[in-house]
């Protein structure tokens, strides 16, 4: 396919009780100190109501270099789940630094043959942006299962556990539009405004990282989206770099909107010695550019992941602290043509 020509959005569809969610390694191996996490995570995905496998490379203590595998080899599992009718949707078990190995790998065709989920966040980022620039695949932005499901959710209050539960299970078997994400005091409105447009995004470092390989997203692509980043680790200089290439690549100059995760483990925020905050640097590089910005949303390192599927519409409205899924990630189980 072509990435000179837009894919239709791809949704996959609705899951159902019963129906077989698998954690693999997608990236990072599983350190025998996370065993319990994953175990918890498993837990976490039953209790929604799905029938939960581990992917076999999935073993505490595998691992090459700093991946789970060699990318061929991660690429094969993945696109034995992805072929596999009977795994309806894949869940990662944690990020890493091994995607980029294998975007070259994966089986396309079986996903537009049968289009599934797959979930996860950091370097999974890639894989959301690639399949939805190649195939047109939603990608579901949202928590991993080891630091996830099953650690960052089991330190949160009960009742934002329960909260999140039920989200994540709406996104993944409703067919009706979620509507408002529940917001929190930690919101901010950096700059007023309302817009509205396809939810595009992830770790910053991973959407100028995918803009640099010929999967990239087409510049249409960004045209009226709501643009959504976060960053962990490094430098607050290198988050302002980032954006400087988002802005040279013209993509600042196509969105409608931009909404940031509350950043984590980032030198130079907020520190004693006049240094910018993360509000200060996203309202230099914007400049005078009319794009409403809410920021300090919960998703990405920082704390339990509010659900972002890339490629759906969404309304942005920063005055309100309000962000609204406007249609449904998944389609309904009769449908039998994919699109939106």
């Amino acid at each position: 396919m072509s990435l000179t020509t837009l894919p239709q959005l791809l949704r996959p569809r609705a899951l159902r009780p019963g129906d077989l969610v698998v954690i693999a390694a997608l990236s990072g191996p599983l350190h025998a100190v996370y065993e319990p996490d994953l175990e918890q995570a498993m837990v976490v995905l039953e209790r929604m109501g799905f029938r939960v496998r581990r992917a076999p490379m999935l073993e505490a203590g595998r691992h090459r270099w700093w991946s789970a595998a060699r990318p061929k080899e991660i690429a094969e599992e993945l696109n034995g789940l992805l072929r596999d009718p009977e795994v309806r949707a894949v869940i990662a078990h944690d990020g890493g630094q091994s995607v980029l190995g294998y975007l070259d790998l994966i089986d396309v065709e079986a996903i537009a043959a049968d289009p599934k989920p797959i979930l996860g966040y950091s370097d999974i980022s890639l894989l959301h942006l690639v399949l939805y620039a190649r195939t047109g695949l939603v990608g579901f932005h949202t928590d991993l299962a080891t630091p996830g499901l099953g650690g960052q959710w089991q330190r949160a209050p009960a009742a934002r556990r329960a909260e999140l539960e039920k989200l994540y299970s709406t996104l993944l078997t409703g067919t009706e539009p979620i509507g408002a994400l529940p917001a929190t005091p930690s919101w901010e409105c950096w700059r007023a405004g309302r817009a509205e447009g396809r939810l595009i995004g992830g770790v910053i470092n991973r959407i100028v990282l995918a803009q640099a390989t010929s999967y990239a997203l087409p510049l249409e692509r960004f045209d009226g989206a709501v643009l959504f980043w976060e960053e962990a680790g490094g430098q607050a200089a290198y988050v302002w770099s980032y954006l400087q290439v988002l802005r040279h690549a013209g993509i600042l100059d196509r969105i409608s909107g931009m909404v940031v995760g509350i950043p984590h483990a980032i030198d130079g925020l907020d520190a004693p010695d006049a240094s910018p905050t993360l509000r200060e640097i996203v309202l230099d590089v914007l400049g005078d550019r009319d794009i409403p910005v809410l920021g300090n949303v919960e998703f990405g390192h920082a704390g339990p992941n509010l659900p972002l599927p890339v490629g759906i519409r969404v309304a942005l409205d920063t005055h309100q602290r309000t962000l609204s899924l406007l249609e449904p990630a998944v389609r309904p189980l009769a449908a039998t043509a994919p699109g939106g």
